[in-house]
């Protein structure tokens, strides 16, 4: 069993290491840049995923409308995990829709979208993808095992590959969210965006 185990542990360490790849680096050093600029402007991150990728969604969410590293105001940010929603949608039109609905529903010019799959080829997020670019949002994908039928349909886009499962993929997709909000948070509260990004009820704790 520690051998299986310490197999595992190898691997974590091998889908890790993909982030100091070039190409994870510029996606990071990119996205972070993407959405703190629409939130410097009072736009807003929509967020999806299925399953434990959902889960994923809800976790960059939280930190951002929460609290990350520093106390300072909440940042506008919306997984897409209403369960009203989702069976509604499921129900009458198709589980394929339910996250098209909501970019329908609440996306505007400037806003940004970010879709986690391991596979990129749920359809769901494909439609998603399809209603983000026709009402013009910045769109993101983290994406696994060579990106899918989702593979270059969005604007920016990183995949962590040489993974068959789910579970690796995932791992690596959050840390790769955790030091993108730690680099909005730079961005908006200690960098050049800083001047341009109000809020009222902003207060940034000692470094």
């Amino acid at each position: 069993m520690k051998e299986k185990i310490e197999s595992s542990v190898n691997q974590v360490i091998d889908a890790a290491k993909q982030l100091k790849e070039p190409d994870a680096i510029e996606f990071i050093d990119r996205a972070a840049e993407e959405i703190a600029s629409a939130f410097s402007l009072g736009k807003k991150l929509l967020i999806a995923g299925n399953g434990g990728s959902l889960c994923d969604a809800m976790h960059f969410a939280e930190e951002l409308t929460g609290l990350f590293r520093i106390k300072r105001a909440p940042l506008p940010a919306i997984a897409f995990s209403d369960p009203g929603h989702l069976t509604c949608v499921s129900n009458d039109l198709g589980y394929s829709h339910v996250f098209s609905r909501l970019i329908e529903a609440y996306g505007q010019k400037g806003d940004c979208f970010v879709g986690l799959t391991t596979s990129g080829n749920s359809e769901n997020l494909i439609h998603a993808f399809q209603a983000a670019e026709q009402k013009e949002l910045f769109t993101i994908a983290f994406l696994g095992k060579g990106g899918g039928r989702l593979k270059g349909m969005a604007d920016l886009e990183w995949s962590v590959n040489n993974f068959s499962t789910s579970d690796r993929i995932q791992e690596a997709h959050m840390a790769a969210i955790h030091i993108i909000i730690e680099m909005i948070e730079e961005h908006l509260f200690y960098g050049p965006m800083q001047e341009s990004f109000h809020c009222e009820s902003f207060a940034v704790a000692g470094r």
